[in-house]
């Protein structure tokens, strides 16, 4: 990433504070620490989200056969309304959701997007294309600056401002939120080399020496991740652009301590509705 040298003054009772910053991995010196205060206190360079929200939620029935799981409530409060609210507490306000099942009682809950502080434009899904369509369906609203994409059937408690300056000091097209799991044969398995995923699988055969490191459903992706995508036909991004990408050494893994859950049964939905806390 470009960038450009100066020469900076500071009070002297601030360094120690700066200094705090320095982990010594991420952070590694003050100049990075500075780098990282002004990226926080000047709000995100990344200003788009685009998040997925067209699945039949199959596994949750009887629940959507009548509304689409993103709609299921939590805590008084659609799934998808917590997506919208976290993105927008980090300052993105423009928010792209792609609809398909019932998509018409997400529009009508949501609206433009007013009532939540936020912009919301609808994409709707023509045919089911897989996880990576919506981005080629939304390639023109995407391919002049860095954005976020999520699943919108995940509950997730992370700092996006961090992850944001977490991907732009990296500088590669591509860096996936990940948590560990006891049960990591169940999703998308990332192998790491230090902060870079160096391979990446969905739902491997379970396996003595397999990684506990998992996708946790939350993307910021560079415009030139949109070349990965085949102009048509169906495309999965956990089978076709992430393995790719971990292959040419260009996507990075920025790990998370918070709450996560993918709702994606009823049992995990019960279990949601005991202890999710955001």
């Amino acid at each position: 990433m470009d960038r450009k040298r100066l020469t900076i003054t500071l009070k002297k009772d601030l360094l120690p504070l700066v200094d705090e910053v320095i982990d010594g991995a991420r952070i590694r010196n003050r100049s990075h620490a500075i780098e990282y205060l002004l990226g926080q206190a000047l709000g995100p360079r990344v200003k788009r989200a685009l998040i997925l929200a067209g699945g039949r939620g199959i596994k949750m029935r009887p629940f959507t056969y009548e509304i689409p799981k993103t709609l299921i409530p939590v805590h008084g409060k659609p799934i998808l309304e917590y997506s919208i609210e976290l993105l927008r507490d980090a300052g993105l306000r423009d928010i792209l959701i792609h609809i398909g099942h019932l998509g018409d009682k997400i529009v009508a809950h949501f609206g433009d997007g007013k009532r939540f502080g936020v912009k919301i434009t609808y994409l709707r899904e023509e045919y089911e294309h897989g996880t990576a369509a919506p981005i080629r369906q939304a390639k023109k609203l995407l391919d002049k600056e860095p954005f976020i994409m999520m699943y919108g059937d995940t509950l997730i408690d992370i700092n996006i401002r961090d992850m944001i300056e977490f991907h732009l000091m990296h500088g590669a097209p591509a860096t996936m939120a990940i948590t560990s799991s006891p049960k990591p044969y169940e999703f998308g398995v990332a192998k790491l080399r230090g902060s870079k995923v160096v391979g990446f699988r969905e739902k491997p055969q379970r396996t003595p020496r397999i990684s506990h490191f998992i996708n946790a459903g939350l993307f910021i992706f560079n415009p030139s991740v949109l070349a990965l995508i085949p102009p048509r036909g169906r495309s999965m991004l956990e089978q076709d652009v992430l393995p790719r990408l971990a292959d040419q050494g260009q996507l990075y893994a920025y790990p998370f301590e918070g709450q996560w859950f993918d709702v994606s049964t009823p049992e995990i939905y019960e279990e949601v509705l005991k202890e999710w806390k955001r």
